[in-house]
Parts: structure tokens; sequence; C-alpha cells
């Protein structure tokens, strides 16, 4: 009977997100989340800063999108911004979750309060982060401790990568409700990639996408590509907008003049570039396209960073290397474009890492799996 009662109890719940903005890329992952949850997930967001550059979206579909308001203090980037959400609390009144999944991020001031509404309600609470390294200086000591008591809140906690699984282990949360959910925008592949010879026809093929931001450091891909033998220096094409695109055209006209700057691309555009690759190059921080670019059979090099990276880019499938340093990204370009059948190789174990590991299914299977695993502890 009390496993009747139970199941019955996850049948009919009500899940809830957090999230400080929404991006396009999360659509695909919460209409897969909305599959395990059908008329019974709601998330709430709210608008970016326009220096972002984040395209946010409003509708997702059999999801409950509520639509709130940001109040900055900073720039997100600044150690010592907040945030707080209006409209939270009221959002949380009219849904009701029994389990809410929240960023994991004590800068964000009106999370504590909706931990606080979930707790006279009964509900359960579930973070969702990169995780916590380890912050240096007097002001990042009292960062920890802050940080800490806000986990101490939490029933559980989804981390973005097995990196910062381990970091809130040792954060001190306890490690049976810590889950593991590799971080994902595009779904598991259903076909093939188009096959590629074993052999470069011609120049191989670089391929970058993602915003032009100095923190990107497209510049160093574009000085990699031009002190390479003349042998091995690729076809670039880079996709995106943003900010540093002058400053970087400029740049590649001087140094590297075949370089294409190709502007944003989305859809079939988007997969033309994928599919026209033989290598796809992230040189600075973030990246989710990588998990694109395996889901296109690509080999990566892409720079350390958060932690997500090391679960993406394999020794069988690409190149890490250290970030900001321009020596180990041209010498990982050299091996790379030197030997084609290996990059076929490593190509096709990026493809089955993205069908078997890396996709926003696997993603939402973890999702759901936390929540009812949160929602029967302590029931």
């Amino acid at each position: 009977m009390p496993q009747v009662l139970t199941l019955a109890r996850e049948n009919s719940m009500r899940v809830g997100i957090q999230q400080r903005v929404l991006p396009d890329y999360r659509v695909a992952f919460f209409e897969c989340l909305a599959e395990h949850f059908p008329e019974r997930l709601s998330v709430f967001a709210a608008q970016p800063l326009a220096q972002e550059m984040i395209h946010p979206v409003q509708t997702i579909p059999n999801v409950r999108f509520e639509q709130g308001f940001n109040l900055h203090l900073f720039h997100p980037t600044h150690p010592l911004y907040l945030c707080w959400q209006l409209g939270l609390l009221r959002w949380l009144g009219a849904w009701r979750p029994q389990v809410l999944i929240v960023e994991a991020n004590p800068r964000y001031l009106a999370t504590r309060l909706a931990v606080q509404w979930m707790r006279r309600q009964g509900g359960k609470v579930i973070g969702w982060g990169l995780g916590a390294p380890p912050l240096a200086g007097f002001s990042g000591r009292l960062r920890q401790i802050e940080r800490a008591r806000f986990f101490q809140s939490l029933d559980g906690i989804i981390a973005y990568s097995h990196r910062g699984a381990e970091e809130y282990r040792l954060a001190g949360f306890p490690p049976e409700r810590v889950f593991t959910a590799l971080n994902a925008v595009a779904r598991r592949p259903t076909s093939a990639p188009p096959p590629k010879p074993p052999a470069f026809a011609e120049r191989p093929r670089v391929l970058f996408v993602g915003r032009l931001q100095a923190r990107k450091r497209i510049d160093f891909l574009l000085r990699a590509c031009a002190s390479l033998p003349a042998n091995l220096q690729p076809h670039l094409a880079i996709v995106g907008e943003g900010p540093e695109r002058r400053f970087l055209e400029d740049l590649a006209a001087q140094i590297y003049p075949s370089a294409r700057f190709l502007g944003e691309r989305r859809g079939a555009a988007l997969r033309e570039a994928f599919d026209w690759a033989d290598l796809f190059v992230l040189p600075g921080t973030g990246g989710l396209a990588a998990q694109q670019a395996m889901a296109h059979g690509l080999p990566l090099i892409v720079a350390e960073g958060d932690g997500t990276q090391e679960d993406l880019v394999r020794p069988a499938n690409g190149w890490l290397v250290p970030p900001n340093d321009l020596s180990a990204l041209k010498q990982a370009l050299a091996e790379a474009l030197s030997d084609a059948a290996r990059l076929r190789r490593m190509g096709a174990e990026s493809f089955r890492l993205a069908v078997e590991e890396v996709n926003v299914e696997a993603m939402a299977e973890v999702f759901a799996r936390a929540v009812h695993q949160t929602l029967a502890s302590g029931s």
C-alpha cells in the first residue's frame, strides 16, 4: 500500500524550476524533461542583461512558463554580483510545486525565500549548478561559508559535470544526494553524420561556433592557424555574432585572411556548417556548442574550464588544452590536422558519446531520477 500511495503522489506531483534567465539552447532539454512530467512542469525565469548576448525564450512546448523580472547589482560575471527575482514567490503560490529545482547559486537572493516557502509547504528543493570550487582570499572564504549554508538548505543537488559533483561532495554535501547530469543542448542523434573520406581532399576544415566575445579567445585560434606550416593551415569558419566581430575580422585580415566569418546560423544552416567541418575548436571559456559538434561526429579541441569540458572531450575523441595557452592550442591543432584518418576515428567516438552518454534525453533522465528519489526520501 505505501508503494501505491508513493506512485500516486509522483504521478500527480508538480515540478517547478527556477532559472535566472531561460536561453534558447535550453528549450530541447525542458521539452525532454516535460515528457517525464506531462502537464506538471513549470519554469520561472526572467530576462538577461542586453550585454550578456543571451537569446531568451518565453515559451516551451508542453511546459508552463512564468516570466519574472531580474534586479541586478553589478554584472553577472562580477565577483560581488547579486540578483533579486521579482515574481518568484507569486509563481510558487500559484503553481505550488511539490519539488522545486533552483540554480544552486546563493547570490540569487530571492531563491532563499523560495526555499523557505517550500519548507513551509512540506516540499523538496534540489539545487542545479556547476560545482563548488574553492574561493581564494578573505572574501572568498566568507563566500564559501555562505555557500555552504545555502547548500545545507537543499534536499539534493544536480551537477553539470563529474568534477562539479565531486566539488559538492567535498563541500560537505551528502554523496547519496548528489546527481550528475552531463550538460547537453542537443538531442540524441537519430542518424549518422555524412561519411567523410579518410584523407583530406584539400586543406582541412576547422569550425568555431559561439558568441564572439573576448573570453572565447578566437584571436588565439586565428594566431594558432596562422602559425601552422603551410600544408596544415586549414580553412577556418567562424559562426556567431558578438562585440568582438569587428576586431576579429581586422585581425584575420592581417594574419589569416582566409578565415570566413559566417555570422549567426541556426537550424539547417548551422547543421550545414557542422557537416562541412573536419574539426571543431573552442579555444576559450564556455562551449555548449561542443556537444552539438559531437552529435555531428566531429572531433574536438577545447580549452579546459569549469569541468564540463572533461566529460565531453576525452583522449579518444579530442584534445583538452590549458586555457589562454597559445602554444598548447597550436600544438593540438598541428597534431589533429596531420592525420585525417585519426580524426575520422575520433569523430566516430564523439558521435558514439553523443548517442550513448551526452544528450538532453540522458540529462532529463537524471533530473527525473533526482526528483523521484528526493521526493521519496523522508516521505
